[in-house]
């Protein structure tokens, strides 16, 4: 009888479009049955990514009561939960940020580097993941390991902290790494510090921001922890070459871009682009493999890696264009002051759009997803 395949889940980031993942999720949940344990026994993930991946670890004994609990929170979040929005804190923050760049050197004491106050979300953590719980389901087996990445500022190296099997060894390339670590809600909240806007995490000696920043290759945590088939969750709108050429043929910006859309632009280059990538050069690998014999693959501890990449069938970024409205007055202000609106920065708002009104779609649509590619999943997971 044949072994059962260790099948790796790989979570990306993308600040609120994570919802995307949890409706995914939750269509698989339905699938598997009430009271299954997760089919991923191994769960990796990155800024968003990673609280979804250490609610799907902490819960792997009951699949089901994972995604319907993971799903609830995202169906529920407000703007309000993740980083402060009062006008005091803006405001004070804000000030700060202006003086300390205007004045530079004058201003004495420990420098300003993000907007927004997580404070928030840290005690939505601390409510909602047990932390101990990741290392009961490493116990009873029905978790092989947990991974969640952050960028250690210090040094720009991708930080995999992981807790698994003891037999897993460290890995090192040249800008990645991975570390054995107790996890806990601290890892997840520096594995979401979203650069400039979020404020830094320290963990031990250093401090660590968003984790997509630096993880090109985020294939590879699950294949050193074990996996050998893979599902990969990915929150951008799959575009074709021949897509891509039209897009830049009929799309223009006569007009100097507002910061918003610039920022727009950037946290795509930082969430999006790698898994794209890496998934490009999975295909290739598998695609050159199986051109070579069974023997001779074997002969070099070679071997194709099963995998499925789920994206959202509808543009994220233009789901949010109508968003700026449902912010905060605080918030709203500070967002059209850097160039947000109906026609620009949607992008940027998608990332930063914590608000049920969003999240409810992303939900829906990933569930729907989900189902669509029931043949897909079926295949993978059997």
């Amino acid at each position: 009888m044949a072994a059962k395949p260790t099948i790796g889940l790989v979570l990306t980031g993308g600040g609120a479009r994570g919802a995307y993942q949890a409706g995914v999720l939750r269509a698989i949940a339905e699938r598997c049955g009430r009271g299954a344990p997760s089919p991923f026994r191994v769960v990796t993930g990155v800024s968003a990514g990673a609280i979804n991946a250490a609610f799907i670890a902490a819960n792997a004994h009951d699949f089901d009561y994972a995604t319907r609990h993971l799903w609830d929170v995202w169906e529920h979040l407000q703007t309000g939960d993740v980083f402060r929005t009062n006008p005091i804190s803006l405001s004070r923050t804000g000030i700060r940020l202006a003086v300390e760049l205007s004045l530079g050197a004058f201003v004495p004491g420990t420098r300003i580097n993000y907007l927004l106050d997580t404070a928030p979300l840290r005690r939505l953590l601390r409510k909602n993941l047990e932390e101990d719980a990741v290392r009961d389901r490493l116990a009873d087996g029905t978790l092989a390991a947990l991974a969640i990445t952050a960028t250690n500022y210090a040094t720009g190296t991708a930080v995999t902290f992981y807790e698994g099997a003891p037999d897993v060894q460290p890995w090192g390339r040249s800008a990645r790494i991975g570390m054995r670590a107790s996890l806990g809600v601290e890892h997840v909240m520096a594995s979401c510090a979203l650069p400039l806007f979020f404020p830094p995490v320290r963990l031990g000696d250093s401090h660590y921001g968003d984790g997509s920043m630096r993880l090109t290759a985020p294939l590879s945590p699950p294949i050193h922890l074990g996996a050998d088939r893979l599902l990969a969750i990915g929150v951008r709108h799959f575009r074709s070459a021949d897509t891509t050429r039209r897009l830049n043929e009929t799309t223009t910006l006569t007009e100097q871009p507002p910061i918003a859309q610039v920022g727009g632009a950037l946290l795509n280059a930082v969430f999006l682009d790698s898994l794209e990538t890496d998934l490009e050069r999975a295909m290739r690998i598998n695609d050159t493999l199986s051109h070579i014999p069974d023997a001779r693959r074997r002969s070099q501890s070679l071997r194709p890696m099963p995998l499925v990449a789920l994206r959202p069938s509808r543009d994220l970024g233009a789901l949010a264009k109508e968003l700026l409205s449902s912010f905060s007055l605080p918030v709203r202000h500070l967002l059209r002051g850097i160039g947000a609106s109906r026609s620009t920065g949607s992008d940027l708002l998608s990332y930063l759009a914590f608000v049920n009104r969003y999240t409810e779609q992303l939900l829906r649509l990933g569930y729907q997803d989900g189902q669509d590619s029931a043949a897909e999943l079926d295949a993978l997971l059997a």
